[in-house]
């Protein structure tokens, strides 16, 4: 399972262990609330009445009739009230009294109840033992939603408890509003769910965010790409990042060494090797004709080992940039109008033609000099490669957001296996004029130079013949 995975199921894991159990519990327990909050101020009622029924018997003033035509009043008076969403019609409150042995003495629902024995009832029974008295039952026993819930006070009179007086309420207004409740509840519950998982998932991502970056540099690096090191904030990931940086530049330095060192020695070999021989046979006897040309010998050699640093030098200087130094627009039609230009000498010596068209107003932010010099060797190199007469066509435009920049040139093309590998230092082909190989550096300091200018440089053999490098930079 991927990170960013993890975080959200966690983070989704914790909402329901932290929030929506407890709120699954709550909406269990949410009846008992409501019976809770009903039951006291039946408690209130009970006693109140209690004591005044009481008053009523000490001064022997005590009337179930009166009772009863108050109770059949407040039965069949209209009501209309409305509480909380909830349409209240009428009222439902009952209430019953018993004396000392728990029969009844008046029943507001009916006089047929009178001398019922309700001494088991828990409300009269508990009641009536001086502790406090208070059951629920059910009118239908499968039925939770009939259940009607009894309160019961004492009746003293004189100091002693003379019988009990019960007040009942149904619990089915109770239904309505718990029912009400419940779903309110629900709606803020979903509503909470989806902005929690909403939440959870912003998160991972904001968590994650960072470590994708880090982990597309790790793979630009591996792919030779000089990508600078992505913004971390100031999280751990950003001494990680930096950590990550400093271990690359270490290798990448350890690295380069070995095969700077491993490849100049091999490029200087071979000329030393001909400085050398040439040397030791000058100390011979021979025609000055002869001692001249390894005369000769000796400084192309020697040339070309002084043009092999030179070469090195630049290159590794371009190597250690991470970004570029300066940075302004160039106009590449102008650009590369000013590199045919200086090559005019050499075009004109081998009678070769070139056709160029280069889009205007093709503007790109670079360094102008390294820019003329990745052109001018990819012109150069196909000049070198050209045979005398061909033509070269140079080609310039604006396509997908980027500058595009293809010459193509007649010339025996390259093989497939060599493609890639000329893009490699001191890699070389013979030159078909002279069948003599180059530093083997020039498309290396191209590939470079589009790698810091974000863009690349590529070779494909045409159909017919000759080849064609294309130099893509963003615009």
């Amino acid at each position: 399972m991927k990170l960013g995975s993890r975080i959200f199921s966690a983070f989704v894991l914790i909402c329901l262990i932290c929030f929506f159990y407890p709120a699954s519990h709550f909406i269990k327990d949410l009846r008992m609330f409501f019976l809770e909050s009903v039951e006291d101020p039946l408690q209130d009622h009970a006693t109140l009445l209690a004591n005044l029924v009481g008053r009523q018997m000490e001064e022997n003033r005590f009337s179930a009739d009166e009772l009863y035509l108050v109770f059949d009043r407040t039965y069949s008076r209209p009501l209309s009230a409305k509480i909380y969403g909830f349409a209240k019609s009428s009222v439902d409150l009952r209430v019953y009294i018993t004396d000392s042995s728990g029969k009844v003495v008046f029943d507001s629902r009916g006089r047929e109840r009178i001398g019922a024995d309700y001494s088991n009832w828990r409300d009269v029974k508990l009641t009536l033992k001086g502790e406090y008295g208070t059951r629920s039952t059910r009118l239908s026993p499968n039925d939770p939603a009939t259940s009607v819930l009894y309160v019961a006070a004492p009746i003293v009179v004189n100091g002693k408890t003379a019988g009990v007086l019960t007040v009942a309420k149904p619990t089915t207004n109770i239904n309505t509003f718990l029912k009400q409740e419940k779903a309110r509840i629900r709606k803020l519950w979903y509503f909470c769910a989806a902005l929690a998982i909403a939440l959870s998932f912003l998160v991972s991502l904001w968590l994650t965010r960072p470590i994708k970056r880090l982990t597309r540099y790790a793979n630009d690096v591996r792919d030779g790409k000089r990508s600078p090191l992505p913004p971390m904030g100031r999280s751990e990931l950003r001494d990680m990042g930096l950590a990550l940086e400093n271990m690359r530049e270490a290798l990448e330095g350890k690295k380069y060494v070995e095969q700077y060192v491993h490849t100049l020695t091999h490029e200087i070999k071979s000329p030393l090797s001909a400085i050398r021989g040439a040397a030791e046979l000058l100390d011979e006897q021979m025609p000055a004709e002869k001692r001249s040309k390894f005369l000769s010998n000796i400084r192309t050699e020697a040339n070309r080992i002084q043009d092999l640093v030179d070469r090195m030098l630049k290159l590794s200087e371009l190597e250690a940039q991470k970004t570029l130094q300066h940075v302004e627009p160039v106009p590449m039609d102008t650009l590369v109008a000013k590199v045919i230009e200086s090559k005019a000498p050499i075009l004109s010596c081998k009678g070769l033609r070139i056709d160029c068209e280069i889009a205007r107003d093709s503007n790109v932010q670079g360094d102008p000099f390294l820019l003329h010099q990745a052109v001018s060797n990819i012109v150069q190199n196909s000049i070198d490669f050209s045979k005398p007469g061909a033509q070269i066509t140079v080609r310039g435009e604006i396509e997908a957001g980027g500058f595009s920049l293809s010459v193509d040139d007649e010339g025996p093309g390259i093989p497939e296996y060599c493609l890639e590998r000329v893009f490699d230092r001191f890699f070389s082909l013979q030159r078909p004029d002279t069948g003599k190989k180059s530093t083997g550096l020039g498309l290396n300091f191209v590939r470079e130079v589009a790698m810091l200018h974000r863009g690349e440089i590529r070779l494909e053999n045409l159909p017919s013949k000759g080849l064609r490098a294309v130099m893509s930079l963003p615009v």
